[in-house]
């Protein structure tokens, strides 16, 4: 069976890969240079395919820049030393407008040239709260627009589905997680603003969250904070 899988090279698309090997998955691995300050991160996407070797990694370069509207894609600070992923302060600035829709739908064409059913993402309960494509709805109604609007679909050649094995967890669940399927947690990079070597600052939202993530899971963190 084949899989196509979003991963950032971040804690979470780690783990969803991971648990797509070992489910079995011949793994197509998709990656995505958008313009984000931290584009660091698709070396980590990189060390993360080779070290679960998937059949094919891919990086496909888009300028969501062009649009701005977040901190990763536009001039606006990174949120610092306040996490507001509690769903109580709003949506995040962090969030990227329709990012995981365009993402979905590269990897929904990557799988039909691929001739495969099953797609994965990583989504999850800590995002979802205040990124609405992170949400079950939205995974719900895309993978059902996406069995419309393509030609395999509409012959009824295959039937898409696309996975979301973390969509229950937190990040300790998350963590112990990745330690079960195999991640190297050294190889992943999360933190939205790095400096200029690649290491994690340690305050921004995410960062917070993954340490959080490791301190209730009992697992040290292998990343070098700054």
């Amino acid at each position: 069976m084949k899989a196509v899988c979003l991963l950032s090279g971040g804690l979470d698309s780690s783990t969803c890969l991971g648990v797509a090997r070992r489910e079995g998955f011949e793994c197509y691995a998709l990656s995505f240079d958008y313009g984000q300050r931290h584009r660091i991160e698709l070396q980590a996407a990189a060390r993360i395919a080779g070290h679960f070797k998937v059949r094919e990694h891919r990086v496909v370069r888009i300028d969501l820049r062009a649009f701005g509207g977040s901190a990763l894609t536009a001039d606006i600070d990174v949120p610092k030393d306040s996490l507001k992923h509690d769903g109580t302060q709003g949506i995040p600035i962090t969030y990227v407008p329709a990012r995981n829709t365009i993402f979905l739908s590269y990897a929904m064409a990557w799988a039909e040239v691929l001739e495969c059913s099953d797609i994965f993402i990583g989504v999850n309960a800590i995002d979802y709260s205040g990124y609405p494509d992170c949400r079950p709805e939205f995974i719900a109604a895309f993978e059902h627009m996406a069995n419309l609007a393509t030609k395999a679909g509409v012959e009824g050649r295959t039937l898409l589905r696309i996975h979301t094995p973390l969509s229950k967890l937190g990040k300790a669940d998350i963590v112990k997680l990745a330690a079960e399927v195999g991640v190297d947690l050294g190889l992943t990079h999360s933190c939205y603003d790095p400096d200029q070597e690649g290491r994690p600052c340690g305050h921004c939202d995410s960062c917070l969250l993954r340490l959080k993530g490791f301190k209730e899971a009992g697992i040290r963190d292998p990343l070098p904070y700054l």
